[in-house]
Protein backbone atom coordinates (compact mmCIF):
# COMPACT_ATOMS: atom_id res chain seq x y z
CA UNK A 1 0.00 0.00 0.00
CA UNK A 2 1.50 3.33 -0.96
CA UNK A 3 0.65 6.92 -1.76
CA UNK A 4 -2.26 8.97 -0.46
CA UNK A 5 -5.81 9.54 -1.56
CA UNK A 6 -5.26 13.31 -1.51
CA UNK A 7 -8.36 13.98 0.60
CA UNK A 8 -8.42 13.49 4.36
CA UNK A 9 -12.22 13.07 4.27
CA UNK A 10 -12.02 10.24 1.74
CA UNK A 11 -11.88 6.57 2.67
CA UNK A 12 -9.12 5.01 0.59
CA UNK A 13 -9.52 1.47 -0.74
CA UNK A 14 -6.34 -0.50 -1.27
CA UNK A 15 -5.59 -4.04 -2.42
CA UNK A 16 -2.74 -6.06 -0.89
CA UNK A 17 -1.57 -9.62 -1.50
CA UNK A 18 0.24 -12.14 0.66
CA UNK A 19 1.96 -14.43 -1.85
CA UNK A 20 3.64 -17.63 -0.71
CA UNK A 21 6.22 -19.75 -2.49
CA UNK A 22 8.82 -22.38 -1.63
CA UNK A 23 12.43 -21.21 -1.76
CA UNK A 24 15.39 -23.59 -1.57
CA UNK A 25 17.93 -23.20 1.23
CA UNK A 26 20.80 -25.39 2.37
CA UNK A 27 18.58 -27.14 4.92
CA UNK A 28 15.75 -27.68 2.43
CA UNK A 29 12.74 -25.89 1.05
CA UNK A 30 11.19 -23.16 3.17
CA UNK A 31 7.84 -21.42 2.84
CA UNK A 32 8.55 -17.76 2.21
CA UNK A 33 6.82 -14.58 1.07
CA UNK A 34 8.09 -11.45 -0.71
CA UNK A 35 8.01 -8.06 0.98
CA UNK A 36 8.48 -4.63 -0.58
CA UNK A 37 10.57 -1.89 1.04
CA UNK A 38 8.52 1.30 1.13
CA UNK A 39 9.95 4.30 -0.72
CA UNK A 40 7.68 6.97 0.81
CA UNK A 41 5.98 8.00 4.00
CA UNK A 42 4.31 6.76 6.07
CA UNK A 43 6.70 4.01 7.17
CA UNK A 44 9.44 5.10 4.77
CA UNK A 45 12.05 2.32 4.53
CA UNK A 46 9.89 -0.30 6.27
CA UNK A 47 8.97 -3.63 4.76
CA UNK A 48 5.37 -4.08 3.66
CA UNK A 49 3.15 -6.45 1.75
CA UNK A 50 2.87 -5.78 -1.99
CA UNK A 51 -0.20 -3.77 -2.94
CA UNK A 52 -1.62 -0.49 -4.13
CA UNK A 53 -4.73 1.61 -4.54
CA UNK A 54 -7.86 0.24 -6.19
CA UNK A 55 -8.75 1.86 -9.50
CA UNK A 56 -12.50 2.73 -9.46
CA UNK A 57 -12.88 1.10 -12.89
CA UNK A 58 -11.12 -2.11 -11.87
CA UNK A 59 -12.43 -5.47 -10.64
CA UNK A 60 -10.90 -6.62 -7.36
CA UNK A 61 -9.20 -9.74 -8.75
CA UNK A 62 -7.70 -7.68 -11.56
CA UNK A 63 -6.46 -5.10 -9.05
CA UNK A 64 -4.80 -7.79 -6.95
CA UNK A 65 -3.01 -9.23 -9.98
CA UNK A 66 -2.00 -5.78 -11.25
CA UNK A 67 -0.64 -4.41 -7.98
CA UNK A 68 1.27 -7.63 -7.32
CA UNK A 69 2.85 -7.50 -10.78
CA UNK A 70 3.71 -3.81 -10.45
CA UNK A 71 5.37 -4.16 -7.05
CA UNK A 72 7.05 -7.57 -7.38
CA UNK A 73 6.81 -8.69 -11.07
CA UNK A 74 5.18 -11.90 -9.82
CA UNK A 75 2.15 -13.63 -11.33
CA UNK A 76 0.57 -16.17 -8.97
CA UNK A 77 -0.44 -19.74 -9.76
CA UNK A 78 -3.37 -19.37 -7.34
CA UNK A 79 -5.17 -16.26 -6.11
CA UNK A 80 -8.03 -15.98 -3.60
CA UNK A 81 -9.61 -13.13 -1.67
CA UNK A 82 -8.73 -13.48 2.01
CA UNK A 83 -10.30 -10.80 4.17
CA UNK A 84 -10.99 -7.08 4.48
CA UNK A 85 -8.99 -5.09 7.05
CA UNK A 86 -10.43 -1.72 8.04
CA UNK A 87 -9.56 -0.77 11.61
CA UNK A 88 -9.77 2.99 12.03
CA UNK A 89 -6.19 3.40 13.27
CA UNK A 90 -4.44 1.09 10.81
CA UNK A 91 -3.21 3.98 8.63
CA UNK A 92 -2.78 7.77 9.04
CA UNK A 93 -5.44 8.14 6.35
CA UNK A 94 -8.67 6.17 6.69
CA UNK A 95 -7.91 3.14 4.53
CA UNK A 96 -9.67 -0.14 3.93
CA UNK A 97 -7.50 -2.92 2.53
CA UNK A 98 -8.98 -5.81 0.59
CA UNK A 99 -6.42 -8.56 1.04
CA UNK A 100 -5.73 -11.54 -1.19
CA UNK A 101 -3.52 -14.50 -0.60
CA UNK A 102 -1.72 -16.24 -3.43
CA UNK A 103 0.61 -19.11 -4.25
CA UNK A 104 3.38 -19.28 -6.81
CA UNK A 105 5.20 -22.36 -8.07
CA UNK A 106 8.82 -22.25 -7.01
CA UNK A 107 10.01 -23.11 -10.52
CA UNK A 108 8.44 -19.90 -11.87
CA UNK A 109 9.72 -17.37 -9.33
CA UNK A 110 13.22 -16.76 -10.69
CA UNK A 111 12.06 -16.46 -14.30
CA UNK A 112 9.42 -13.90 -13.38
CA UNK A 113 11.79 -11.88 -11.20
CA UNK A 114 14.43 -11.89 -13.96
CA UNK A 115 12.20 -9.98 -16.36
CA UNK A 116 13.34 -6.53 -17.44
CA UNK A 117 11.95 -3.80 -15.23
CA UNK A 118 11.27 -6.03 -12.21
CA UNK A 119 11.30 -3.88 -9.02
CA UNK A 120 14.51 -4.19 -7.01
CA UNK A 121 13.13 -3.29 -3.56
CA UNK A 122 11.78 -6.82 -3.04
CA UNK A 123 13.12 -9.46 -0.68
CA UNK A 124 11.93 -12.92 0.40
CA UNK A 125 11.38 -13.70 4.09
CA UNK A 126 10.67 -16.89 6.01
CA UNK A 127 6.98 -16.88 6.99
CA UNK A 128 7.87 -17.65 10.61
CA UNK A 129 10.54 -14.95 10.90
CA UNK A 130 9.06 -11.76 9.47
CA UNK A 131 10.45 -8.37 10.50
CA UNK A 132 8.26 -5.61 11.92
CA UNK A 133 6.11 -4.53 8.98
CA UNK A 134 4.40 -1.28 8.07
CA UNK A 135 0.81 -0.66 9.13
CA UNK A 136 -0.91 -3.85 10.34
CA UNK A 137 0.79 -6.06 7.78
CA UNK A 138 2.21 -8.47 10.38
CA UNK A 139 -1.34 -9.24 11.46
CA UNK A 140 -2.40 -9.68 7.85
CA UNK A 141 0.51 -12.03 7.04
CA UNK A 142 -0.17 -14.10 10.16
CA UNK A 143 -3.82 -14.45 9.23
CA UNK A 144 -2.95 -15.52 5.66
CA UNK A 145 -0.50 -18.13 6.96
CA UNK A 146 -3.11 -19.47 9.38
CA UNK A 147 -5.58 -19.74 6.50
CA UNK A 148 -3.07 -21.55 4.28
CA UNK A 149 -2.09 -24.03 6.99
CA UNK A 150 -5.72 -24.85 7.69
CA UNK A 151 -6.69 -25.20 4.03
CA UNK A 152 -3.77 -27.43 3.05
CA UNK A 153 -5.17 -30.14 5.33
CA UNK A 154 -8.40 -30.61 3.37
CA UNK A 155 -7.81 -29.28 -0.15
CA UNK A 156 -5.50 -29.60 -3.14
CA UNK A 157 -4.05 -26.19 -2.43
CA UNK A 158 -0.51 -27.63 -2.55
CA UNK A 159 -0.90 -27.74 -6.35
CA UNK A 160 -0.28 -23.99 -6.38
CA UNK A 161 3.25 -24.57 -5.07
CA UNK A 162 4.21 -27.51 -7.31
CA UNK A 163 5.09 -28.10 -10.96
CA UNK A 164 2.49 -29.92 -13.02
CA UNK A 165 4.14 -33.28 -12.25
CA UNK A 166 5.84 -34.19 -8.98
CA UNK A 167 6.91 -37.11 -6.83
CA UNK A 168 5.13 -38.06 -3.61
CA UNK A 169 8.27 -37.04 -1.73
CA UNK A 170 8.11 -33.58 -3.28
CA UNK A 171 4.44 -33.33 -2.37
CA UNK A 172 5.18 -34.34 1.23
CA UNK A 173 7.94 -31.75 1.42
CA UNK A 174 5.45 -29.07 0.35
CA UNK A 175 3.11 -30.11 3.17
CA UNK A 176 6.02 -30.08 5.63
CA UNK A 177 7.11 -26.60 4.54
CA UNK A 178 3.58 -25.23 4.79
CA UNK A 179 2.78 -26.84 8.13
CA UNK A 180 6.22 -26.22 9.59
CA UNK A 181 6.61 -29.79 10.83
CA UNK A 182 7.92 -33.17 9.71
CA UNK A 183 5.48 -35.81 8.49
CA UNK A 184 5.98 -39.56 8.61
CA UNK A 185 6.65 -40.67 4.99
CA UNK A 186 4.84 -44.00 5.32
CA UNK A 187 1.73 -42.50 6.89
CA UNK A 188 1.69 -39.72 4.32
CA UNK A 189 1.90 -42.20 1.43
CA UNK A 190 -0.91 -44.34 2.88
CA UNK A 191 -3.06 -41.24 3.25
CA UNK A 192 -2.58 -40.37 -0.41
CA UNK A 193 -3.19 -43.90 -1.72
CA UNK A 194 -6.91 -43.49 -1.15
CA UNK A 195 -7.06 -40.05 -2.74
CA UNK A 196 -8.94 -39.61 -6.02
CA UNK A 197 -7.18 -36.26 -6.59
CA UNK A 198 -3.81 -37.72 -7.64
CA UNK A 199 -3.07 -39.62 -10.84
CA UNK A 200 0.17 -41.56 -11.43
CA UNK A 201 1.90 -40.77 -14.74
CA UNK A 202 4.19 -42.97 -16.83
CA UNK A 203 7.16 -40.74 -16.05
CA UNK A 204 9.82 -41.11 -13.36
CA UNK A 205 12.25 -38.74 -11.63
CA UNK A 206 15.78 -40.12 -11.66
CA UNK A 207 18.56 -39.14 -9.30
CA UNK A 208 20.87 -40.54 -6.63
CA UNK A 209 18.15 -42.90 -5.40
CA UNK A 210 15.89 -45.30 -7.27
CA UNK A 211 13.56 -43.69 -9.84
CA UNK A 212 10.45 -42.15 -8.31
CA UNK A 213 7.13 -42.09 -10.16
CA UNK A 214 5.70 -38.70 -11.04
CA UNK A 215 2.10 -37.81 -10.18
CA UNK A 216 -0.25 -35.01 -11.17
CA UNK A 217 -3.49 -33.64 -9.80
CA UNK A 218 -6.70 -34.56 -11.57
CA UNK A 219 -7.83 -31.74 -13.83
CA UNK A 220 -11.17 -30.29 -12.74
CA UNK A 221 -13.73 -29.47 -15.39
Amino acid sequence: MSGTTGDTDTIGVAVSTVIFSLRTWDEGDRLMLPLVRRTREPHLGSWALPGGWLDPREDLDAAASRTLAETTALQPSYLEQLYTFGDVGRSPLRTISIVYWALLRSDLVDAQRARAGAPENVEWFDVDALPALAFDHNRIAEYALWRLRNKVAYSRIAAGLLPDEFTLTELREVYEAVLGQRLDPSNFRRLLEGSDELVPTESFRTGKHRPARLYRYVAHA
